[in-house]
Order: structure tokens, then C-alpha cells, then sequence
């Protein structure tokens, strides 16, 4: 005997529907968040202590995925410096080598990643490359980013 396309289908989802019947619990575990997309926003150049700088800027396209109480302050988990109510999620930018270049560590809300920065002495070539990781210390999650470039 032979099934049609259809035919299989129609039985598949009244198998599926039994089974999600006869099943009586919920899921309550948390939805997967997505890794963050990091984008270059512009440079900028500034001065400070006589002293020039080049500030590359940059946004995470996907900041409302993130739920606010990843940044929430956290008073429980260990001080960001004298930092005693830095958030619960940190965000730190790295080369694409893996070299530490800036960090947050009191972002307040998702949209606070539309506002990443690093900045280097006006005479250093840039790497071509950044990505961010955002930690959740909570939980200890880390959420790795594409590699962005560090011009337009």
C-alpha cells in the first residue's frame, strides 16, 4: 500500500498533535538568545590630555533580542573596579586576534550596545578587525559576535 506526499503528512501531524496532547507539561526552559551582530558605526577623532585619539564606534544590530535584565545591576556578583553595581551582563571588544582592546561593564539597558566604542592613539594603524563578547555572569554565557571592520 502505498502512501501519498499528503497522505503522510496529514498522518505525521495527527501524530505530532497526539503526542503534544498527551503530554502535560510546559517548557519553562529560557529561549536561546542569538549571538550579537556587531556593526561599525563611524570613527571619530578627539583629543584628551594633549593627546590624539581615533574613537571607532559601533552598534549591535540585534540589541533588542537581549532582555533588559541582562542589564540589570548586579550588587551580588563581583565589582566591576569600585564598581559595585555594574550590570549583569559585561561586554568586552576584542582584535580579531583575540586581544583585549576596551570593556563595559555598567551597560543599564540592550540599548546601550548601540553605543560600543574603542579607542586608539591617533597614530596606530587600527586592527581590520573587532568582535564583542557579552558575559552573562549569572548565568556565565558568553555571546560571541561576527568579526566588523573597523572602517566603512
Amino acid at each position: 500500500m502505498k502512501f501519498s506526499i499528503g497522505r503522510k503528512a496529514g498522518v505525521l501531524l495527527a501524530g505530532l498533535a497526539l503526542v503534544s496532547l498527551a503530554t502535560d507539561r510546559v517548557s519553562t526552559a529560557p529561549a536561546a538568545l542569538p549571538n550579537p551582530i556587531l556593526v561599525f558605526t563611524r570613527q571619530e577623532f578627539f583629543q584628551q590630555g594633549g593627546k590624539n585619539f581615533m574613537r571607532y564606534n559601533y552598534a549591535v544590530d540585534n540589541s533588542a533580542a537581549y532582555p533588559a535584565e541582562l542589564f540589570a545591576a548586579a550588587p551580588q556578583l563581583p565589582p566591576c573596579g569600585t564598581n559595585t553595581k555594574a550590570s549583569r551582563t559585561w561586554v568586552d571588544i576584542y582584535d580579531q586576534r583575540g586581544k583585549r582592546l576596551y570593556g563595559f561593564c555598567a551597560l543599564a539597558k540592550p540599548a546601550d550596545l548601540n553605543q560600543l566604542w574603542f579607542a586608539l592613539d591617533s597614530s596606530v594603524v587600527p586592527p581590520s578587525w573587532v568582535y564583542i563578547e557579552m558575559t552573562d555572569r549569572a548565568t556565565n554565557t558568553k555571546y560571541k559576535s561576527n568579526l566588523a571592520e573597523t572602517t566603512n
